[in-house]
């Protein structure tokens, strides 16, 4: 007969280890990581993958621009202004990010319907495939990226560029709005204004180059003063 504290224990050690949940106010750091409040860890959506920030894409009419701020936005606007959302942890990447699966507060997957808007791809890689119906569906429907043309994120990452991509010049195409981060805060600088040609972007900042004053302006950067 087994002693009941030995049961107990072989019971407890082949028990599966309970998913960590992460509840709370989220921020969005690009189209496929955000983090939430009152933790100190970012959190990369599972199964997926968005452009990067400064990623370009070209429309269906040949104009180049900035798919990774256009993803980003529209997990924003996805989350909501409520901003809160509900996650479960998956794994960890090989940076140490927790790996999750995320919804809104009104229950939306976050993660599926990046991929089913079309504002990132189906990371079939490091997933168990269950984003692969939503991106037919984007693909099909010709949503986000899908309506021109784009680069896998991870091409992208590995240097490959789209043909149409400008290379002269620091801007991108008519993306010539300079998103500075200083002591004052963020704040942008449009071609012809006073500073605009002694501001240098560095995108390991989180600096950024926009292509509208709106676009500037819903991502959190102000006009520069005079």
């Amino acid at each position: 007969m087994i002693p009941f504290y030995a049961l107990a224990a072989v019971l407890y050690l082949s028990a599966p280890a309970q998913a960590l949940e992460i509840n709370g106010r989220a921020e969005v750091i690009d189209g496929d990581t955000i983090s939430v409040a009152g933790t100190s860890e970012r959190i990369r959506l599972y199964g997926i993958d968005a452009p990067e920030g400064q990623q370009t894409c070209e429309t269906s009419s040949g104009k180049i621009y900035l798919c990774g701020n256009s993803s980003a936005q529209f997990l924003t606007d996805l989350i909501g202004r409520n901003g809160r959302v509900s996650c479960v942890e998956h794994t960890r990447d090989r940076y140490g990010r927790i790996v999750a699966e995320c919804r809104t507060s009104g229950g939306k997957n976050l993660n599926n319907e990046m991929v089913r808007a079309g504002w990132a791809v189906h990371y079939e890689r490091y997933s168990d495939g269950r984003y692969g119906r939503a991106q037919n569906d984007g693909r099909e429907n010709k949503r986000g990226m899908w309506s021109g043309n784009f680069l896998l994120p991870e091409e992208w990452r590995r240097g490959e560029r789209l043909q149409s991509e400008p290379t002269a010049g620091n801007g991108l195409g008519d993306c010539q709005i300079k998103g500075n981060i200083s002591k004052s805060g963020k704040i942008y600088h449009l071609p012809g204004s006073r500073a605009y040609a002694g501001v240098k972007i560095d995108l390991e900042r989180g600096e950024k180059w926009f292509c509208t004053e709106r676009e500037a302006l819903d991502a959190g950067w102000r006009a520069v003063r005079g």
